[in-house]
């Protein structure tokens, strides 16, 4: 198992990428033959030079916050691919937000649901690329994989234009104390013991998040603020809330057993910080439901961010007709074009087995 060490200090451990030449992109790391053909394609005609530019200032519908500086940041459980994920909320965070570290704590690509059928838009093009420049800037990035992006786990040691990949990681608070840092499905006894069963619920789910996603939209046409209909479910469910606090036991035992002092995992898509004996149990939650990030201070104090009541403090504020501030520069990474983040999660989800059903044209 690879552990990826954060250390107090402003210098962290990441993994070595040489072997790799200089001239590969990250999407070469995901290569199969169907993406294989299509770069070669692409290969044919003359490249333009990549040239920095001004990016158009939109209009935001969320309006624009107070930009923040945090020393760390967690998200998890993006869901990229799927029609539940919050990726406009995602990004108005991203462009809120900046942090010394950021942990991408698994299930950010979708997989699972990819290799089922395509669906990619503009929105989750712009959090990788967002998260590309925060890498380029100086964040240090590290992705720990998920079971829904559990391809990445083929990959561990690999850096990925400056995020780095591994299995785990131990990130030390401002404070001395060491996290240990998981996605937190190998806790799951029905993900781990019986993978069918796991897929079920999956469809179970995503059918719940889809028609969240449709109640959600007529909220905005009467200008009501975001609902997760899957997180209130949740939250009433007998069995789901058993499943809650075995699976936080569970992920507490093991910190206790590691010897540190906490635990951050996602994976459940349930937000909390909970003392549990000697150790304290993080999750950050996720942008498919509740649309949270765990955060830590420059003291090395923890909170979450509850995104979505951010975003309507600040609608109700009647700020909506601010304009989002234009980047100095692309937020294209300079290593990565324009086709290739599509590729990737193409690629992601043909690892996952079986056939994806592709439409004509993708939007």
């Amino acid at each position: 198992m690879t552990t990826v060490t954060v250390k107090r200090a402003n210098t962290t451990t990441l993994l070595d990428n040489s072997a790799r030449s200089p001239r590969a992109t990250p999407a070469d790391a995901f290569a199969t033959p169907d993406t294989a053909m299509a770069r070669s394609a692409k290969a044919i005609s003359p490249k333009p030079k990549h040239r920095k530019k001004k990016s158009k200032a939109k209009a935001n519908r969320f309006g624009k916050g107070v930009k923040k500086t945090y020393r760390s940041i967690w998200i998890s459980d993006v869901h990229l691919g799927t029609k539940g994920c919050r990726a406009d909320m995602l990004l108005d965070f991203l462009k809120h937000n900046e942090s010394e570290y950021m942990y991408l704590v698994g299930d950010i690509v979708d997989g699972w649901r990819l290799k089922k059928s395509w669906y990619w838009t503009s929105d989750f093009n712009d959090v990788i690329r967002r998260v590309l420049k925060s890498a380029k800037k100086g964040t240090k990035v590290i992705y720990v994989p998920g079971n829904h992006d559990e391809a990445l786990r083929k990959f561990l040691n690999v850096n990925l234009a400056g995020v780095t990949v591994t299995r785990e990681a131990i990130h030390e608070t401002a404070d001395g104390r060491k996290l240990l840092v998981l996605h937190g499905d190998e806790f799951d006894g029905v993900v781990r013991y019986a993978k069918w069963l796991a897929f079920l619920g999956d469809a179970s789910y995503h059918l719940l998040l889809e028609l969240n996603h449709y109640v959600n939209w007529v909220r905005r046409k009467l200008n009501l603020s975001y609902w997760s209909l899957s997180a209130y479910l949740k939250g009433r469910v007998k069995n789901a809330v058993e499943y809650i606090c075995r699976f936080e036991d569970a992920v507490a035992q093991a910190a206790k057993d590691r010897g540190v002092d906490g635990v951050i995992c996602g994976h459940i898509h349930f937000a909390e910080i909970k003392p549990m004996g000697d150790v304290t149990y993080y999750n950050d939650g996720d942008w498919v439901e509740s649309c949270t990030a765990l955060v830590e201070e420059h003291d090395g104090t923890m909170k979450i961010l509850y995104w979505a009541d951010e975003i309507k403090a600040r609608v109700a504020a009647g700020n909506t007709s601010d304009i989002d501030e234009p980047d100095d520069e692309t937020d294209v990474h300079e290593e990565w074009e324009e086709t290739d983040i599509p590729l990737v999660a193409m690629a992601m989800a043909k690892l996952e087995g079986g056939e994806m059903k592709m439409p004509e044209a993708a939007e």
